[in-house]
C-alpha cells in the first residue's frame, strides 16, 4: 500500500471537488424549493381559466419525476451554454424542483382547512394568507422531507463526474488514477465514502434534532 498518494496536495485536490460539490448542491436546493413552491401551489390551487398553468405544473412534475436525473445532466451540459457550475446547478433544479413540489404540495394538504377559513375572515387575500399562515406551517412539516431530498442531491452530484465537473468524485477519480495498488485505490475510495458520509450523516442528525425539539414543544 503506498501511503504517498494522500500528501497534502492530493488532498487539498479532493477537498477542493468536496467543497465544489456543497456549493453546487447547496444552490441547487436552494434554487429548487423556490421552483418547487411555485409549482406546488400553481398544482394544487390554480383552476378554472387557470386551469392551464395546473396542468403545465402537473406535466412538468411528471416528466421529471419519471426520468433519470443523469439524463437532464446530459442534455442540459450539451444544449445551454454556460460554465459548468451553472449547468450543474440548472440541471439539479430543474430536475429536483418537481421532487421538492410534491413534497411541499403533501405539507399543503395536510394543513386544515379551517386555518384557510380562519385566514379569510381576518381579511387575508390568497398570496398574503400563503405567505404568513400557510406556508410556514407548510415548511415546519415538510422540513424532514426536503432535507433527506438534500441528502439525495448530494449523493447524485457525483454523476456530475460524467460531465467533468471538477466534484469530489471527478477529483478522486483524477487522484485515484495515480495509483496502480488496488488496497490503496480501496483506501481512496474510503476516504471519498467518509466525505460523502459526514455530510450527509451530519444532515440527517440535525433532521433528527429538529424532530426532537418539534416534539417537544
Amino acid at each position: 500500500m503506498d501511503l504517498s498518494i494522500f500528501n497534502e496536495a492530493n488532498v487539498r485536490f479532493i477537498l477542493n471537488g468536496f467543497l465544489l460539490t456543497i456549493e453546487i448542491s447547496a444552490m441547487a436546493i436552494f434554487f429548487s424549493v423556490i421552483c418547487g413552491t411555485v409549482l406546488a401551489l400553481v398544482k394544487q390551487y390554480c383552476r378554472g381559466k387557470l386551469s392551464v398553468l395546473r396542468w403545465l405544473a402537473s406535466a412538468y412534475i411528471e416528466l421529471f419525476r419519471c426520468t433519470p436525473n443523469l439524463l437532464w445532466i446530459l442534455f442540459i451540459y450539451f444544449t445551454v451554454r454556460g460554465d459548468n457550475v451553472f449547468i450543474s446547478v440548472l440541471a439539479f433544479t430543474v430536475f429536483t424542483s418537481a421532487v421538492v413540489a410534491e413534497i411541499v404540495r403533501g405539507g399543503l394538504n395536510s394543513i386544515p382547512k379551517s386555518q384557510f377559513e380562519a385566514a379569510q375572515s381576518q381579511g387575508f387575500g390568497f398570496f398574503s394568507s400563503m405567505r404568513l399562515i400557510i406556508l410556514p406551517q407548510t415548511f415546519k412539516t415538510i422540513i424532514p422531507a426536503l432535507f433527506s431530498q438534500c441528502t439525495t442531491v448530494i449523493k447524485d452530484s457525483s454523476y456530475l463526474a460524467s460531465i467533468n465537473v471538477a466534484e469530489l468524485m471527478f477529483q478522486s477519480r483524477i487522484v485515484i488514477a495515480q495509483s496502480s495498488n488496488l488496497a490503496t485505490t480501496l483506501l481512496l475510495y474510503g476516504f471519498v465514502f467518509l466525505l460523502y458520509f459526514a455530510l450527509n450523516f451530519g444532515i440527517s442528525l440535525a433532521v433528527r434534532a429538529y424532530q426532537r425539539r418539534v416534539v417537544a414543544a
